[in-house]
């Protein structure tokens, strides 16, 4: 039985992985049989070591009982991820024939016909030894496989089931789905059922996801919820609910400049912190630029801003900042962070708490996501890709953060055409255009809509050059501008020219 003197959870066992436990709604129930099930590969063993050697941190005795690994393969296993099993008493069960070393651990047990009693008693032998907190038994379908029958099955993981409870034990269950039984279903044994699921897509890295499906007397988080195996062991990501993040209180009137004049005046004043923006337009209509802007003019008020980019490299980035006056390679990394994202590697689980923490951890201010096509790529199912991007601009907005979207648009000139409509999730739409005067490209700017305040319905000419951006008056003497081909009734003194011109 478990010595009362020990610490114990208060919500709960920990399962070593503190986004789990958050799921969970408090870890794992103690003195409970819990069933982890995923195929091969999805991470089953790391995730029952990382609960065990959280149990041991704890001063509890921790028992891995494996049927279908050696005690080496643990070992080396846990190595991978920096972990040593010292303190952890590690069982294993192997026909004999398995092994051709006479001189192996005590720990081995060997039968040359090892029926499924015999097993059976000998795992109860280990558990009354050790007298364990914390028990992983992996994995039953080995148990399955020398049960023969579902129905003897069932009754041999019965009786393991009352009997760890009966020690008091808080245990896992491991099971590979080898063979899905529908009439050995374990789940209405077992106190809680969790399931990790490898998921393989056309082109990029593996996507893995977990549910609970089941914690009796929990009030646990449902849904998928993205992971990933690192050195280190699972690494989860809850998914993000704007719900559960209260909202600020401060600041959420206040407005917040470009650092363009000109714009600003567009803009009624400028953006409201707490609101998201969208800044669509085709490529090379100085998308990017106008959202770092933003960013920039964030961290001289000494904000702190992050620019994530699935599109640019840190060094392309870095050289067109730099080329335009703008200098983020002299910002302080407190102040201003770039991250390059790759959409085939990063999954949108993690994409979101990325962003959690920097607002939760660090205080951000100003976040950047440049570009939603990138976004799109990384999830293709377009109804939870809006789901999703509900759910992190909520949540960016209750906590007062300016958010600012970038889309590219199909097309140069003339009509375009949108990959995703992400404008009625916006606040503030602001439209870049290239237009033809005077045998010239040049580009024109827009508000099309905003919520939050007054700003102007004209249509702007805007340049960018090595000072910067400048934004013009409005276009008065123009008709047509935003289909590319306009007409112009005006003089040439009345468009932008060049500062040294």
């Amino acid at each position: 039985m478990i010595d009362a003197s020990l610490p114990v959870a208060r919500n709960g066992v920990p399962t070593g992985i503190a986004a789990l436990d958050d799921i969970l709604a408090g870890g794992y129930e103690a003195g409970r049989v819990h069933l982890i099930e995923g195929r091969p590969g999805s991470g089953k063993t790391t995730l029952a070591l990382q609960f065990l050697l959280a149990a041991r941190e704890r001063g509890e005795r921790a028992l891995y009982i494996t049927l279908s690994e050696s005690i080496d393969e643990l070992r080396q296993s846990a190595a991978t991820h920096g972990w040593d099993l010292e303190g952890i008493d590690l069982f294993e069960l192997v026909p004999a024939e398995l092994s051709l070393d006479p001189s192996r651990e005590q720990s081995v047990v060997y039968a040359s016909d090892l029926e499924l009693g015999e097993t059976v008693s000998l795992v109860m032998e280990a558990v009354q030894r050790v007298q364990p907190h914390c028990i992983v038994f992996d994995s039953l379908s080995d148990i399955r496989l020398l049960a023969a029958t579902s129905l003897r099955y069932r009754r041999q993981v019965l009786a393991l089931k009352h009997f760890f409870s009966r020690n008091g034990a808080t245990t896992l269950f491991v099971d590979d789905l080898t063979e899905e039984m529908d009439d050995a279903n374990l789940h209405s044994l077992v106190h809680g059922v969790i399931r990790l699921e490898q998921l393989t897509i056309a082109f990029g890295a593996e996507r893995r996801r977990l549910r609970v499906h089941k914690m009796r007397g929990r009030a646990f988080r449902g849904g998928f919820h993205d992971y990933v195996i690192r050195r280190g062991g699972l690494q989860v990501f809850t998914r993000l609910v704007a719900a559960d993040h209260m909202p600020r209180s401060e600041d959420e009137e206040e407005s917040v400049p470009s650092g363009i004049i000109e714009l600003d005046r567009m803009l009624g004043g400028g953006l409201e912190r707490g609101t998201s923006s969208l800044i669509m337009g085709p490529a090379g209509s100085g998308k990017s630029t106008l959202a770092l802007q933003y960013a920039m003019t964030a961290v001289k008020r000494n904000e702190r801003a992050i620019f994530l980019s699935f599109d640019e490299t840190r060094r392309n980035f870095l050289r067109r900042a730099n080329g335009l006056g703008i200098r983020p390679d002299q910002v302080p990394e407190s102040l201003f962070a770039f991250q390059q994202v790759d959409p085939a590697e990063l999954s949108p689980g993690e994409l979101s708490g990325l962003v959690r923490a920097e607002v939760l951890d660090r205080g951000t201010r100003v976040v950047v996501l440049d570009s939603l096509s990138g976004y799109q790529h990384a999830m293709p199912e377009e109804q939870f890709m809006l789901l999703q991007m509900h759910e992190l601009l909520t949540f960016l907005n209750q906590r007062g953060v300016l958010t600012i979207l970038v889309l590219a648009q199909h097309g140069l000139v003339g009509p375009m055409q949108t990959p995703v409509d992400l404008t009625y999730l916006s606040d503030t739409v602001l439209l870049l255009r290239f237009f033809e005067a005077a045998a010239e490209m040049r580009r024109a700017i827009s508000v099309l809509k905003k919520r939050t305040g007054g700003h102007e319905s004209t249509i702007r000419e805007y340049r960018i050059d090595a000072q910067g951006i400048r934004v013009g008056e409005p276009l008065r003497q123009f008709s047509g501008v935003l289909t590319g081909v306009p007409s112009y009734a005006g003089q040439a003194r009345d468009l932008l020219v060049d500062r040294d011109g």
